[in-house]
Order: C-alpha cells, then sequence, then structure tokens
C-alpha cells in the first residue's frame, strides 16, 4: 500500500482482512471484516427515523452508511436489508454500496503512520493471526457488539478489535471501551488543532500558525493510537457480550504496552 491511497481490487482480498470504503465525498468511512466467500461482517446502526435517536453526527453518518438505502427489498444473495442494526454479515457489494475497497494497514511504522495524514487508514498496533481475527468476528456476528455510537463504539471500532483484540482501559473508574477509532480520533485532533491554533491567531504569523496547529494535529492522532498508548488491554472475545451489557463498566487491570 502507499501513502496516498489504500485502494485494491477484490482479487486481493483474503478472509481475516479489516477492509473499508468511503462515503460522503470522502467524508467517513464504513468498515468491516472480509471472511472469505465474497462475505464482509460488519457493525452498523439502523436507522431510525420515527424516534429520531442519536446525535446529529450520528444521523449524518447513518446517511451515508449502506444501511440508510430508500429500499427494503432483501439483497438477493445476502438477504440484507435496510435499517438492519448490530453486527451483520453482507456480500461485498452491499458493504461498499457502490463504493471503491480499500484496506485497513496493520504494523506500520510510526513514520508511515504520520505520513498518512488521514485518520482511519491505518494503526502502529499489529495484527493477531488470521485465525483470532475471524474467530472474533464470526463470535461477534452471534453474540453482539453493543450499541453503535459514532465516538464511542462504531463499525471502525469493530473491525480493529476483530483484529487485534485490544480495548482502552481506565483505570480510575475501571471501565473498559473501544472508542479509539482513526476516524474519531482525527475528527478530535483536528477539533483540538484548530482550537489550539486559535488561541495564538494574535501573536503569530499564519505560517507559524499552520505549523502549530499541523503539529497538534498529528501528535494527537499519534498518541491516541492504539499500537502506542499504554492503558489498552488483550480482551477475549467470549467477555464482551457481557462487557457491553454493562455499559463496559469491568475489572479488567492487565495493561499491555504496545512499542511503536
Amino acid at each position: 500500500m502507499g501513502v496516498l491511497s489504500n485502494k485494491i481490487d477484490r482479487e486481493q482480498l483474503k478472509p481475516g482482512d479489516h477492509i473499508y470504503s468511503w462515503r460522503r465525498a470522502y467524508i467517513i468511512a464504513h468498515h468491516g471484516i472480509y471472511v472469505g466467500d465474497g462475505m464482509v461482517i460488519h457493525f452498523t446502526r439502523g436507522a431510525d427515523e420515527e424516534t429520531g435517536t442519536g446525535t446529529i453526527l450520528d444521523r449524518f453518518h447513518l446517511s451515508s452508511s449502506p444501511y440508510h438505502a430508500t429500499c427494503d427489498t432483501p439483497c438477493r444473495r445476502c438477504g440484507y436489508q435496510t435499517k438492519t442494526e448490530g453486527v451483520t454479515c453482507t456480500c461485498l457489494d452491499c458493504f461498499l454500496y457502490g463504493g471503491y475497497l480499500y484496506i485497513f494497514e496493520y504494523g506500520v511504522s510510526p513514520a508511515f503512520f504520520l505520513a498518512k495524514a488521514r485518520g482511519g487508514t491505518c494503526t502502529t498496533a499489529p495484527s493477531d493471526p488470521t485465525e483470532a481475527v475471524l474467530h472474533r468476528a464470526l463470535f461477534l456476528l452471534e453474540n453482539g457488539f453493543g450499541g453503535y455510537h459514532l465516538f464511542k463504539n462504531n463499525c471502525e471500532d469493530f473491525a480493529m478489535y476483530c483484529k487485534t483484540g485490544l480495548v482502552v482501559v481506565t483505570i480510575t473508574n475501571m471501565s473498559v471501551g473501544v472508542g479509539q477509532s482513526g476516524q474519531a480520533t482525527s475528527l478530535l485532533a483536528a477539533a483540538s488543532a484548530i482550537l489550539s491554533s486559535s488561541l495564538i491567531f494574535m501573536t503569530t504569523s499564519f505560517s507559524a500558525l499552520a505549523l502549530i496547529g499541523c503539529g497538534t494535529y498529528c501528535v494527537s492522532r499519534y498518541v491516541s493510537d492504539i499500537g502506542v498508548r499504554c492503558d489498552v488491554a488483550k480482551v477475549p472475545v467470549e467477555n464482551i457480550p457481557e462487557m457491553v451489557k454493562e455499559d463496559w463498566v469491568v475489572g479488567y487491570t492487565q495493561l499491555s504496552c504496545l512499542s511503536p
């Protein structure tokens, strides 16, 4: 894969690959795990237009995802239907929803990670063996991954957990969660960069302002990557369903500090 694009052909896919497809003019992407035979397991949030649940950003994400189509006719190949919610298995065509196919990279160097300015495309964390990845994806397909949330528990979080088995642990309140997807981190890092730049807008030149903003963005992304941070733990997939029922509140204290 290159720095500019992770685009691949379908013929290059292998079971256990973490794949994604951009939506809304490359503003946001939908992620999943390819399991072979043209099928993908991915985490979705069904559109509930009657109750209007979710944040404004959640609804924006819904409108850019394959499960927010205008037709309720099931797919002839996989039976996929609109308003499907949770972990689901669909054909590759339904997953892509007319978009291009990209592959998420694991075990990249810090320099490569920073060169990929767009979040949600790679991580410094290594991937587990294919058998472990497929086991997690298939187990969560049957047992669920909790409620969808754009920042706390989204499709990229699901795919990254399947690939690594890692979740973030906060020792102070013993809470565990995922919520460290590259897309979410990039949005927060961009907001942090804008805020930092705004605070010194009156005391520096435009070039210095751009440099500070860029530096803040890159550092925020890097230190939030699951392959760098030390507050992560390897959690067996069999424990995930019970943990999400308790809103990720459990007693995990064993941390795994991964070298970048």
